[in-house]
């Protein structure tokens, strides 16, 4: 049988291959920009027919109406990193969280720690030799195809076709659902004083040559704003955005001086724009590989001058850091920082950097520090204190490695806010038995 007549003899209406989804089943929602909005809704309008359903995911981008109260009956989300539309369904008790480093995702697949029995995703069209491209998003999902009793497919045009790893034959999929929808967007944040502050500072440890793994934020982008002047720079990141695309343009980021992969840039998954959508479409300058791969720390340690960006909710006086969650609510999680923070420290010449705002504007106007004595009671530890190089503010670059706690406390307090200085040389004081 030829790929055409395989790819006619699976293609049936949404609502027909939800339908192969039972009760009790784990369906595996493919990540970020890859969830495939028709299949999810058509899950949600069957849900009467379903109970007990598990719902698995990282990043989830859509309505989240499987979460929403009073499909709990239905389904029960269990993410590996909460999204704003699962964090109250975790937090009411609707839903569990699970933690895991993002590299190690794939490898929980395979080794059946976490199951799969059906795997909803969002590929494109088949090409001439009947192959879809998985897109944006092959990170776990490339490894979910393989692990799934059932893997389900949004056959979608407007989803781009990328090249590394994510290349899959019709055969691979048991339902095929020809359905043409808008690919997830997300805005490029607006950029402030204080993050371009912060992208500055950030942007002087930066050296010609070196490899970037930058998340997406108004600090990313603002950190690309002060790059134009470096030469040779690389991407190998789990992820980039829009942001990327102007210093590409402009001849700053080349691949040329990268160990691993050179002159394309390596990453794991996409989100953004269309313009970054149809930038990347059928370019072979980027690679969208595993997670597994593009994560792993010994694939991080390997370019030489890397140089990961991540952010925090707060940090103490120690250096550990809360990426994650705000006391006992579970934000987000730890997704690829860990992976990164311990790749660069295998490697060499490169710098591990938490950057972050020094403190936090609330919806009420509240101002509360990042910057802390301790972490809030119940919270996180997703970064330890031995990971990180430096921490950024808009005030400064604080050096945390290889400096005593004393020090540490010192350049921390050095970058906080000036508001908030007397109360952390307070806990200085009282930690360390000496005037700060």
């Amino acid at each position: 049988m030829g790929w055409r007549e395989q790819y006619n003899s699976r293609l049936c209406t949404a609502d027909e291959a939800v339908k192969r989804i039972k009760s009790g089943d784990v369906v595996v929602l493919a990540h970020c920009v890859g969830e495939p909005p028709v299949l999810v809704d058509a899950m949600v309008a069957n849900a009467a027919r379903y109970e007990n359903v598990e719902i698995k995911h990282m990043v989830s981008l859509g309505s989240g109406a499987h979460a929403a109260p009073g499909m709990e009956k239905h389904f029960r989300v269990n993410p590996l990193f909460a999204s704003a539309n699962t964090r109250t369904a975790i937090a009411e008790h609707r839903g569990d969280f699970t933690p895991a480093f993002f590299h190690e995702i794939p490898k929980l697949f395979r080794e059946g720690k976490l199951r799969a029995d059906v795997l909803l995703l969002q590929v494109t069209p088949p090409d001439d030799h009947g192959y879809c491209s998985l897109g944006p998003s092959v990170d776990y999902t490339l490894q979910a195809i393989s692990s799934a009793k059932t893997v389900i497919a949004q056959v979608n045009a407007q989803t781009p076709f990328t090249y590394g790893e994510g290349i899959v034959h019709v055969s691979a999929f048991d339902c095929l659902v020809e359905a043409d929808s808008p690919i997830y967007e997300i805005r490029p944040p607006k950029i402030g004083d204080i993050e371009k502050a912060i992208g500055e500072h950030c942007a002087a440890l930066v050296e010609d040559g070196s490899t970037l793994q930058l998340g997406i934020g108004a600090i990313p982008d603002a950190v690309m704003l002060f790059l134009k002047n470096k030469k040779d720079l690389g991407i190998h990141s789990e992820m980039i955005s829009d942001g990327t695309l102007e210093l590409y343009e402009a001849g700053v980021i080349t691949g040329a001086r990268k160990s691993e992969n050179k002159g394309r840039m390596t990453v794991a998954f996409l989100m953004g724009t269309r313009r970054l959508y149809d930038f990347v479409h059928r370019n072979p300058a980027v690679e969208v590989r595993p997670v597994d791969y593009v994560n792993h720390p010994v694939t991080i340690s390997k370019q030489y001058k890397m140089v990961a960006i991540n952010s925090a909710i707060e940090v103490d006086l120690m250096g550990q850091v809360n990426a994650e969650s705000i006391g006992l609510r579970q934000f987000s999680g730890v997704g690829g920082q860990v992976d990164f923070m311990r790749g660069v420290a295998m490697g060499e010449g490169g710098k591990a950097i938490i950057a972050m705002p020094s403190v936090t504007v609330k919806k009420d106007g509240s101002v509360i520090p990042k910057i802390v004595p301790f972490l809030e009671q119940g919270s996180t530890v997703t970064t330890s204190r031995n990971d990180v190089d430096y921490v950024v503010t808009e005030y400064g670059a604080a050096l945390l490695k290889a400096q005593s706690l004393r020090q540490r406390a010192r350049n921390l307090i050095g970058v906080s806010h000036p508001n908030h200085r007397d109360m952390l040389t307070e806990a200085f004081e009282k930690r360390f038995g000496e005037k700060f």
